[in-house]
């Protein structure tokens, strides 16, 4: 296929986002949102937060450990969540959170936790939503951060960056973006399948523990996205390739204004996708001394499942 072609079909893609109820870019942000939630309490289709296939994954492993007598979640995670009783993002909820960031390139953080909680309903506790609820607090002054305690990275409608980052990428990156984009789909279609045939072996083990420790983290984003898209489609495929090549802009900037950037956590299983982690490249990590809430999370989550694993064994 011609360059030019290539790079237009990845423009349209990010010319072809829309709001929900079809509004086009431009115009007021706050007559947007009023249209969006109107459209909503008409009956539009908000967003699927849990797609059924991994709902059914969740409680799965829930009746497993529950069945073998084994407190699930964790106990351990409950008192490194200092917000046991923060707000649930419902899904209309999140379809206006949604169109807000998309239109105004900044997110609240109290609002990304609670999309985080929403998006993990049979989870009571919740370690990751509660950092990221709680990040003003620790980092007060830092640059990407407005006053309200909004990540504010980017400026405007993403969707012209995304057009713009169309245009100007290399043929080089727009390819190896496009294949980590499917690397990411066909990890995340094969890691529910197999945590699937373990747990109708009623013998979970390290998919299961992959997949429970992914739906903690970022990686769960990931995973929900492709679970809720049935067949892969090429402006997806294309979007999503974007959004990889964006993400890796956007950590180059966040290292470039904020020295000392925890990059080591990347690095923990379910962080990142793997395909996205070998194709973020991300900026140098930050010395090997972590935070002490970084080091209670990390041996949390990723050691406790294997623990059980091994006494119901």
């Amino acid at each position: 296929m011609p360059e030019p072609t290539a790079r237009a079909a990845f423009q349209a893609a990010a010319d072809g986002v829309c709001l929900p109820g079809g509004a086009e870019p431009g115009g007021d942000v706050d007559e947007h949102l009023d249209a969006v939630d109107s459209y909503i309490d008409r009956g539009g289709q908000a967003v699927v937060m849990v797609p059924a296939r991994a709902r059914r994954v969740d409680e799965q492993i829930v009746a497993f450990f529950e069945s073998a007598g084994v407190p699930w979640p964790p106990t351990e995670l409950a008192q490194l969540d200092e917000n046991l009783s923060a707000e649930r993002m419902s899904p209309q909820g999140a379809a206006l959170f949604a169109a807000d960031a998309l239109l105004t390139g900044s997110a609240p953080l109290p609002r990304i936790g609670a999309l985080l909680r929403g998006m993990s309903p049979g989870l009571e506790v919740n370690p990751i939503a509660s950092l990221v609820e709680t990040t003003v607090r620790d980092v007060p002054h830092s640059p990407v951060l407005g006053p309200d305690g909004s990540l504010t990275m980017l400026t405007g409608d993403v969707r012209r960056t995304l057009h713009e980052l169309a245009a100007t990428a290399s043929a080089e990156e727009l390819r190896a973006a496009w294949q980590a984009a499917r690397d990411v789909r066909a990890w995340a279609l094969d890691l529910c399948a197999r945590t699937e045939t373990e747990l109708a072996a009623r013998v979970p083990g390290d998919a299961t523990m992959e997949w429970w420790i992914s739906r903690q983290l970022p990686a769960g984003l990931s995973l929900l996205d492709e679970l809720r898209t049935q067949n892969e489609k090429a402006a997806a495929t294309a979007l999503s390739a974007l959004g990889l090549l964006l993400q890796r802009e956007q950590f180059a900037e966040l290292d470039r204004v904020q020295p000392g950037c925890q990059w080591d956590l990347a690095q923990t299983p379910g962080f990142l996708p793997p395909p996205a982690r070998v194709f973020l490249a991300l900026p140098s990590a930050a010395p090997a001394c972590l935070g002490q809430a970084a080091h209670q999370i990390e041996g949390t989550v990723c050691t406790f499942p294997a623990q059980t694993f091994e006494r119901r064994a």
